[in-house]
């Protein structure tokens, strides 16, 4: 979906490969760049699969959140929300899909890579398969399912250019953090301040991102980057507290992540969020250049990741949150390999 934070502007995609350059003398011609695989390339690009991998860290975050143990219906809350994100990446691109066709028109629809048709069925068959996966992890992940499919396509088909836009982007990634909350502890109550802390992140990287087009406001990277100042100390300064199910479980002679493995983890992730949003968030907010901006985008989503992770370790589930820190290594890798490495939130 077109939350979240997943999600700089997508790369033209050429209409061939680029002509080769005439060989030095005595030297070989130089390899031409392999050009994208037709199809399959042009549904990677509509569904921005390299943002695809700051999805899990959602539901990973609130299970640990919840001060439970991942599980097979933490799994299926995961796919639940691949779904609904996939669907709001497909539905947005058929809601702007005139628009796209001024500004954008390298993206898959307006270029005829994928008929706008194929893209709303796409959505809608997502959004179902979404739900049906969280109604399988029980009735406390489809009570938080439900309002987060809403929240996207509301967002996609409504909201995207009102002032509600940032906030309706901002919820959906807090409701998916509920939803691993819900689908492993069965309630959200211990989870609504991590939902709050990476939906403040998110409010904050939409914001910057409805100026990545024509820049020309400081404001909007101003506030993002005393955003993630302030998130970066809550992460990383405040001392852990272990829901009550991991207290027990650290006690003395039991087995279970103690407190004094959260808070430098916590720490070291934190630091690493500030490192990869504050600087282009500065840059942008000096210059405010499309560029400098789209910059600042790519930088805010990349940096969900370690945010997700950070919070995860600051509920004392270290395992957890080095699993989600070992996403952005990962999504790194396949944005290279499918040459997709600018992502975009609209």
């Amino acid at each position: 979906m077109s939350r979240t934070a997943a999600t700089a502007r997508d790369t033209p995609v050429p209409a061939g490969p680029r002509a080769a350059a005439a060989p030095p003398p005595g030297g070989a011609a130089p390899r031409a760049p392999r050009p994208r695989s037709g199809r399959a390339g042009a549904w990677a690009e509509l569904l921005r699969l390299p943002a695809l991998f700051t999805v899990p860290g959602d539901v990973l975050a609130g299970a640990a959140a919840a001060g439970a143990r991942p599980g097979p219906r933490t799994l299926l809350a995961i796919g639940s929300s691949l779904c609904l994100y996939e669907a709001g990446m497909a539905l947005n691109d058929w809601a702007d899909r005139a628009e796209d066709a001024a500004e954008r028109p390298h993206r898959p629809l307006p270029s005829g890579r994928i008929r706008p048709a194929a893209a709303l069925t796409a959505a809608c068959g997502l959004t179902g398969a979404g739900l049906a996966l969280a109604a399988r992890a029980g009735r406390p992940a489809l009570a938080v399912a439900a309002p987060l499919a809403a929240t996207v396509w509301a967002y996609d088909l409504a909201l995207k250019r009102t002032v509600a836009g940032p906030a309706a982007m901002a919820a959906a990634r807090g409701l998916d953090l509920l939803l691993g909350a819900a689908a492993t502890g069965g309630g959200t109550r211990a989870a609504l301040p991590c939902a709050a802390l990476l939906g403040s992140h998110t409010l904050a990287v939409t914001a910057v991102s409805r100026r990545e087009t024509g820049g020309g406001s400081a404001l909007a990277p101003l506030a993002a980057l005393a955003t993630t100042g302030v998130l970066t100390r809550l992460v990383t300064h405040r001392r852990t507290r272990l829901p009550a199910g991991r207290r027990a479980a650290a006690a003395p002679g039991l087995p279970g992540p103690g407190p004094a493995g959260g808070p430098p983890l916590a720490t070291a992730l934190g630091a690493l969020y500030a490192a990869t949003a504050a600087r282009p968030y500065f840059h942008a907010a000096l210059n405010p250049s499309p560029p400098l901006t789209q910059r600042a985008v790519g930088s805010g989503i990349r940096a969900t990741i370690p945010l997700q992770a950070a919070l995860a370790a600051r509920s004392g589930a270290v395992t957890t949150s080095l699993l989600v820190a070992a996403l952005a290594p990962a999504g790194r890798m396949i944005a290279r390999r499918a040459g997709m490495r600018k992502v975009s939130i609209t």
